[in-house]
């Protein structure tokens, strides 16, 4: 997901109207592999806003038959409004966030990728420069090679946001631009999903990055980022490193503190020594936890072994060793927590409530080493 905007996390009714006509009785087409709130309702307010923005949308060089076929069985989906506004900025620690950035399924299935596509990633690492790993690092990253591309309808999610109105000029260009994405035959209407937040395809574009861009690598006409073949959103991604300066040759950093500008997001943590390259990829999200992610996940593609640092004990005296032991013994007793990654999110929270809750504890859903202890008594 492309960032410099921040908040683009992977994630209907027909309009037969006029550009100036006002609005009118609509049609609902639902995808039932949606989550219920994703799917559209009835709102009279947001279908004013469409035929008015419809009205204006031929100033941005919007034809009818765009309008009309881009807003065929979209409509106002609620969980787009209900993400957007439930978004906080709860961060986690540099630790928590490698352990699922380069967890070992992540690294498994890039290496398997990059053997894949190495004919592909080569060819993308001549002619943009772009090390072919960091490249499959940002796929992977983006939407796991492929495998959580998002199938909510662009339009429908960018015209709600722009209705929605807390960013409502921002979501209105993305609109604009994935309209503009239909009118050039990129992709058809039907196939222009995304996020709930717009973000599109293998590598996550928002439209606007998209119309900047993207690229057709395969000669085919089309810059189709969505199809299962990865070429053209891998190409595009490291189009975007390019033009976005990125130095051929020149690593991303490395753990250590020889060489380059020294950061540690971690206090206590691993240090790092990040180069201009590292700066090229926060410009795709702009965010050290994910630049450190993206550079480490490639080296482990690679080859490379694990950090040699060490993270400290969290806030409530535990390792991560002690956290998946909490995981592992959790589920152990009958309290799943959807895996052992040692992070500590919503679901083994509803665990250790549900193990307190049992034991007759005050529950609070926190880890702790006398839990840790009961567990293993």
């Amino acid at each position: 997901m492309i960032l410099t905007r921040r908040d683009f996390g992977t994630g209907l009714s027909a309009l037969t109207l006029t550009a100036c006509a006002p609005a009118g009785p609509t049609t609902r087409a639902v995808d039932s592999t949606l989550p219920p709130d994703l799917r559209p309702v009835p709102n009279a307010a947001y279908d004013a806003w469409v035929a008015n923005f419809r009205a204006r949308a031929p100033r941005s060089g919007l034809s009818p038959a765009t309008l009309e076929a881009g807003f065929r069985n979209t409509g106002y989906l609620p969980g787009v409004v209900t993400r957007d506004r439930n978004q906080t900025e709860f961060r986690r620690s540099l630790e928590d966030y490698l352990s699922i950035a380069a967890s070992d399924e992540r690294i498994t299935k890039g290496r398997a990728a990059f053997a894949r596509h190495q004919g592909t990633l080569t060819a993308l690492q001549s002619r943009y420069g772009v090390d072919a790993r960091i490249i499959t690092a940002i796929w992977g990253l983006e939407s796991f090679y492929g495998e959580r591309r998002g199938n909510v309808p662009v339009v429908s999610a960018t015209s709600t946001l722009a209705f929605d109105g807390r960013r409502g000029a921002f979501f209105e260009d993305q609109l604009i631009a994935a309209l503009r994405i239909l009118q050039n035959g990129d992709i058809t209407p039907d196939r222009l999903t995304g996020s709930w937040a717009g973000a599109m395809g293998h590598t996550q574009f928002i439209p606007t990055s998209y119309q900047a861009f993207a690229v057709d690598f395969t000669g085919d006409g089309r810059r189709d980022i969505w199809s299962d073949d990865p070429t053209d959103a891998l190409a595009s991604a490291a189009a975007y490193l390019q033009r976005n300066g990125w130095t051929p040759g020149l690593r991303w950093g490395a753990e250590g503190s020889a060489g380059g500008t020294v950061i540690q997001p971690q206090p206590g943590g691993p240090r790092f020594a990040v180069t201009r390259n590292f700066n090229v990829i926060k410009r795709y999200n702009n965010s050290d936890a994910y630049a450190i992610g993206v550079g480490h996940l490639a080296d482990r593609i690679g080859g490379a072994g694990p950090l040699r640092t060490p993270f400290p004990p969290d806030a409530n005296g535990l390792t991560k060793a002690d956290r998946v032991a909490l995981q592992e013994r959790l589920t152990a007793a009958g309290f799943d927590t959807d895996g052992a990654d040692g992070v500590i999110g919503p679901n083994t929270r509803e665990a250790i409530a549900a193990y307190q809750s049992s034991r007759g504890l005050p529950v609070t859903g926190e880890s702790s080493q006398e839990l840790l202890r009961r567990l293993s008594g």
